[in-house]
């Protein structure tokens, strides 16, 4: 018998340190376009990995449950010094607790889809910049589906349009 997926579509999680700056901005266009809820981080406490897997009163694991609903996460975060926000690699970092403390979770990722929207006042990003997310999707056995750079200050509208067009596309048929 083949299995039901009861999934929700996608969901966005906003690594930014600002709830209002430009990759929140992005990050609440995209999921009222797509009719998908934006999980802002700092509304979580979630603190650093620990080699110790010693955390206390924080909310990763919580949160995680939450989002393994989603069939897309979509991962916002503003480019900092070439890379990531220190809390978007913070909350990935802490998927080394799905690999080795909370493997039901972590083995719950395979098959998800994962994508990236970025945000900076630069224009030269470059494909490098998204190897973490890539990489990191394939070794969890997501599949990596769409990212977009949108520029400060720019018309986004292609960009956005875009990554919503290969969104919409990934996102599974229900059976």
């Amino acid at each position: 018998m083949e299995k039901t997926n009861t999934s929700k579509g996608g969901v966005i999680i906003l690594g930014s340190a600002r709830s209002d700056g430009n990759t929140a901005q992005i990050a609440q266009h995209l999921g009222h376009d797509l009719g998908w809820p934006v999980v802002n981080l700092l509304d979580y406490q979630i603190e650093p990995y620990s080699y110790q897997h010693a955390y206390a009163n924080e909310d990763f694991e919580r949160l995680i449950e939450r989002l393994h609903d989603y069939q897309i996460w979509v991962f916002a975060t503003p480019v900092y010094w070439y890379s990531m926000s220190g809390r978007m690699k913070n909350f990935l970092d802490r998927f080394t607790d799905l690999l080795k403390i909370r493997k039901d979770l972590g083995r719950q990722l395979r098959g998800k889809n994962m994508a990236v929207v970025t945000s900076s006042n630069g224009g030269n990003l470059g494909n490098d910049f998204f190897i973490p997310f890539r990489a990191s999707a394939e070794y969890l056995g997501m599949h990596y589906v769409a990212e977009g750079h949108t520029l400060q200050g720019e018309n986004n509208a292609a960009v956005l349009e875009e990554l919503k067009v290969r969104l919409v596309q990934s996102v599974p048929e229900v059976k």
